[in-house]
């Protein structure tokens, strides 16, 4: 297949399974909005937020990088999606001395940023698993 249009094809596999993502975090997300949190400057939800993107992205572009076809990167793509959240809840889980998500509302960036980190470095674990 032609390179422009694979990369154009492999593009909008990625753009629909961040904004799927996304609109699956803003559903798990029960203690606020993110986009309207976002809009009035929470900067720790946009790092949150920001660190799911990066985190789909870096399996992506893992995916792409060990596989040869759309389908396979797809896949991988939902599985990160998936992984991600579950990356979401153990970190609440394991930070059980403050509630993750009242936390960001309130626009802790500690915990914006840590959030950020959880889901970019698993995202390198999960991404050095696909072969």
């Amino acid at each position: 297949m032609n390179p422009y249009i694979l990369t154009l094809l492999y593009f909008i596999v990625a753009v629909v399974i961040v904004v799927v993502g996304l609109v699956i975090f803003e559903l798990i997300t029960t203690k606020y909005k993110d986009w309207d949190e976002i809009q009035k400057g929470n900067t720790a939800v946009a790092l949150s937020i920001g660190g799911k993107i990066i985190g789909i992205c870096i399996i992506l572009a893992f995916s792409i990088y060990n596989n040869d076809n759309i389908r396979t990167t797809a896949i991988w793509g939902g599985y990160g999606v998936a992984l991600q959240m579950i990356a979401y809840y153990l970190f609440d889980f394991l930070s059980r001395k403050f509630p993750v998500e009242m936390e960001l509302k309130k626009g802790n960036t500690s915990v914006g940023i840590v959030s950020m980190c959880v889901s970019i470095g698993l995202a390198f674990v999960i991404g050095a698993s696909i072969t």
